[in-house]
Order: C-alpha cells, then structure tokens, then sequence
C-alpha cells in the first residue's frame, strides 16, 4: 500500500498539481520564447515546430522567469501555492516579499525550479497518457495495428501485440513516478528557498515584540481601569455603609458615596469596552481615547471626600500622550491609597509650570502592616514602565512619614 500511496496520495495528488500549476504559469514565458527561436530556427510556428523549437524556447523562457522572480509578489505568490500544495508545515515559509539579495536570490532559484519543472511534468501529462491509451487499444483495434504506430512499435506482429498492455501500464506508472519524484524534490527545496531569511526573522521578531508590548499596555489599562474602580467603589460602599449603621446618619454623605460609585462604575464601564474591543479586534491599534487629565477632577471625586487635589499650570497644554499617562499614574497611586490606607486623607499635586510635569500622590503611612498585594506589586511596575516609555522616572515608598508616589514625566 505504500508505493501505491506515494505515487497516487493525496499528498502526491496535491503535488502533481503544483507542478501542473508551475507549467500553467510557465506558458507565458514558452510562448515568448517560442517568438525568440521559432525565427532563428526557420522551423515551424508556435505549436507546429520540432523538439528543437520546443526546447529552444523552453531554455529561453527560464531565465525571463527567474528575471520576473525579482519582483516583490513573486514570494508571496510561490509561498501561497506551496503551502496548499506541497505538503510542508506551514510555519517553515516566509511572510512578505522577499528582503535582501540572498532572500530574492533563492525566490527566484525557487520560481525558476518549480516553472521549469512544471512545465516539463504538465507537458508530459498532457501528452503522455492519450499515447497510452492509444498504445493499449492496439490488441483490440486492427486500423491501429496496421497504422505507424503499431509498425513503429512492432506491436503488429501476432506474438508482440498484448505487449502493448503491459507497455502502457508501465508508462503511467512511470509518469506518476516521476511526478511523485519532483514533487518531493520540490517540496525538500521549499523551506529552503522560500524559508525565513535572517531579516525576515528580524521583521518577526519585532512583531512579537510590538504584540508583547501591546499586550503588556492592555494589561496595564486593565489593572489601572478595574482595580482603581474596584478599590473607589469597595471604600465607597464601606463608607456608606458605616455611616448607615451609625446612630445618626447622615443621608448626604451616603448619596455623595453613591454618586461616587455610580460616576466610576459608569467611567470604568467605558473604559472597559474599549479595552475589550481591542482584544475582539485582535490588533494593536494605536492609543484610543482613553481618560486623560480632563477627568483627573472626577477622577479625585470618585476617589472619596478626603482627597485634596492641587494643580499647578494649564494642564490643558499637556500632550495628549502624556495627559493619559499621567491620568493612570494619579490612579494607580489613588488605588494604592485606598487599598493601604483606606479612609485617611489623600493629597494629590500636579505642577505643569516646567519642562516636566510632576506627579505627587501622598497618603499617611498606616499605623498597621501594609496588606499583601495579591497582584505582587503590578501597579507600581506598571507606574514605573509608564514614566520609563515616556522618558521620565517614578518613585514609590515611605518619605518623610507618608507614602509618596512621585513621577517626573518631560513634557
């Protein structure tokens, strides 16, 4: 069963139609080449001259293939066909048109071996078995005995005319051979000449990265949006909720709490689905339009009664970039507060009057260990990767009997 699959598989099926698909496009380049030798050789028109004209144009054809190789689709074109057709995983070719000399070099190795193969397993695949058939019908057919080709064979004797069933047979299987054969040949030399170059692995290489990096910039607009949310909104509603159980309540500051949680939850649902919407879209876009320091008010609002903000300078002169950063890295530094010290008083300074803007959030140290994050710190990372993408620094940790968050962003 194994011969009978390599010569007449799927896989050597698929192959079989590669090479037929390299002498279709090779057509072109015969006919040319047919204009080229058919005059110099005085012998015949296109399709009616001798071997001599056939191969002639055929030797003139190959190298205006490997000059058309050249061209940037050509790659991406070679590469399309054989990853459907040759059976090589498809990760082992390259993306793109080809970069570099070498990179071209074997593209067009590649278009001019599988063209000029093609062209000689399609030629033989057209012409090959209705001479067969015509070779098997001869113990059936006296005309045919008596034509040239049963003389030219000699299978018009008696004794030799069932040799011609065995004959055809065998030249079937010679040209499914010789397919199967080219088609491997092919299908070794592919990730070869169509593999990834050292740019493309380059090229590669810098796509993960930028992928890595927007999935990192996700993950960081996920942790800042939702865990500043779910802080503000749990300190709200414990606020509310001990105001209520005391002896007397006080209504405004439970609907002041209220409005706090119903402002974030409805700021950080926005949020949310364009972050998510990213993610559906499986890309890296460029920078949505995320909260900057124009919602830096209600930002501190929703962050409770006992946050002071100061703000030194037009704020509204800040790139946009930078406004948005600096958006998050006020909230992470509110959400800290929250979590280590919830309840104490908050102070948080912003001076635009430089070449920098500086970013202060502080909050007294609490009198009890701080609690453990259970996200081991990722906020004040991703603080510290926002200032460091920008060009700035950031700074975390006790000072002077508070907790200070500080960041130097240049302008």
């Amino acid at each position: 069963m194994r011969p009978v699959q390599a010569l007449f598989g799927q896989r050597a099926r698929l192959r079989w139609l590669h090479l037929i698909l390299g002498g279709a496009l090779f057509m072109p380049f015969w006919m040319v080449g047919s204009l080229v030798v058919g005059p110099l050789l005085d012998d015949g028109g296109l399709f009616t001259g001798g071997l001599g004209t056939q191969f002639g144009a055929y030797a003139v054809g190959l190298p205006l293939a490997a000059v058309v190789a050249l061209f940037p689709l050509a790659r991406p074109m070679s590469v399309a066909a054989a990853r459907a057709l040759c059976g090589v995983a498809a990760d082992r070719f390259a993306d793109g048109p080809a970069r570099g000399r070498a990179a071209r070099a074997r593209t067009a190795g590649w278009f001019t071996l599988h063209l000029g193969a093609g062209a000689l397993v399609s030629g033989a695949t057209l012409a090959l078995p209705p001479f067969t058939v015509a070779v098997m019908a001869l113990p059936f057919s006296p005309g045919l005995r008596e034509s040239e080709l049963g003389r030219f064979w000699g299978l018009d004797r008696p004794g030799w005319v069932w040799a011609a069933l065995p004959a055809g047979l065998a030249m079937l299987l010679a040209l499914a051979a010789v397919a199967a054969a080219t088609g491997a040949l092919l299908a070794r030399q592919a990730p070869r000449l169509l593999g990834p170059s050292p740019a493309d692995r380059l090229a590669a290489a810098e796509r993960r990265a930028a992928e890595a990096e927007s999935r990192n910039r996700l993950a960081r607009e996920l942790h800042d949006s939702v865990g500043h949310a779910l802080s503000a909104v749990t300190l709200q509603a414990g606020a509310a909720r001990r105001v209520l159980d005391g002896d007397a309540a006080d209504l405004e500051f439970v609907r002041e709490a209220l409005t706090a949680i119903e402002e974030t939850t409805r700021r950080t649902v926005g949020e949310l689905d364009w972050v998510l919407g990213v993610l559906r879209n499986d890309g890296a876009p460029e920078r949505g339009p995320g909260p900057g320091l124009d919602a830096l008010e209600a930002l501190v609002r929703g962050a409770g009664p006992r946050v002071a903000l100061t703000v030194g300078g037009a704020l509204g002169s800040v790139p946009e970039a930078l406004s948005r950063e600096a958006y998050r890295i006020v909230q992470e530094g509110l959400t800290n507060a929250a979590r280590h010290a919830g309840g104490a008083p908050v102070t948080v300074r912003l001076d635009a009057r430089t070449e920098e803007l500086e970013i202060t959030v502080e909050n007294p140290l609490p009198d009890r260990p701080p609690i453990t994050r259970p996200d081991g710190g990722r906020g004040l990372r991703g603080v510290a990767e926002r200032a460091r993408l920008l060009g700035g620094t950031a700074e975390a940790g006790p000072a002077d009997g508070v907790w200070r968050l500080a960041a130097r962003l240049p302008r």
